[in-house]
């Protein structure tokens, strides 16, 4: 039986699993960039994805016990705007912090640098600033690298202490942490010394392999 780019679409957005943020270039192998977009405002008339803003598409998680969508996570958000547009977008200090639970203060307005252009984008009651960087001032590496580097500088190496290296290893696993070394060659020296204490027992791992 022959399927359409549209079932071919709501197939690959299934497999991946609800929470995933879309746009249009993630399926341009399945189809034109026409035949994507129309599938893709087909599968929003239908119910079966959500539209958050121009060219951003969601496949929520569902709140079992109220049976109401789940809003999109901030990074995948950022992920979809950077594929949009070629350009890497990482988090700001206070977002990463936020994430790793360094922080309770939740930015009110999401600020993400980015080697592209400055933008404002709304999704539904939350708006996120993209605001372009200089390429030097974006941290290397992968996001889980970059949002730690990013959460470090921002609490600055004076309050880097035992607990704050503590929560950070505690939220990464261990592959994560081992990227977090690899990628650590990169940044100042300060913040190669507090990954070293995040990843020791990857490094103590290492030591005797």
């Amino acid at each position: 039986m022959t399927t359409t780019v549209q079932d071919d679409i709501l197939s690959r957005i299934r497999s991946q699993g609800r929470g995933k943020v879309f746009i249009p270039k993630d399926f341009l192998d399945l189809g034109s960039r026409d035949a994507a977009d129309q599938s893709l405002s087909r599968l929003v008339r239908n119910g079966d994805i959500l539209r958050l803003g121009r060219g951003l598409y969601h496949y929520p998680c569902m709140n079992d016990r109220l049976g109401i969508p789940l809003g999109p996570d901030l990074d995948d958000i950022a992920d979809a705007l950077a594929r949009q547009t070629g350009s890497q977008v990482v988090p700001s200090g206070a977002v990463a912090a936020n994430r790793l639970g360094l922080s309770t203060q939740v930015p009110a307005k999401p600020v993400y640098l980015s080697d592209g252009r400055t933008r404002l984008v709304k999704i539904g009651n939350t708006t996120i600033q993209i605001r372009h960087a200089a390429p030097k001032e974006l941290p290397v590496g992968s996001r889980t690298s970059a949002m730690v580097f990013q959460a470090l500088r921002h609490l600055g190496q004076a309050a880097v202490d035992d607990k704050v290296i503590g929560q950070i290893r505690r939220a990464l696993s261990p592959d994560q942490r081992r990227g977090l070394l690899q990628d650590a060659r990169y940044t100042t020296d300060w913040i190669a010394a507090a990954v070293r204490q995040i990843a020791q027992a990857e490094l103590e791992v290492a030591g005797h392999g």
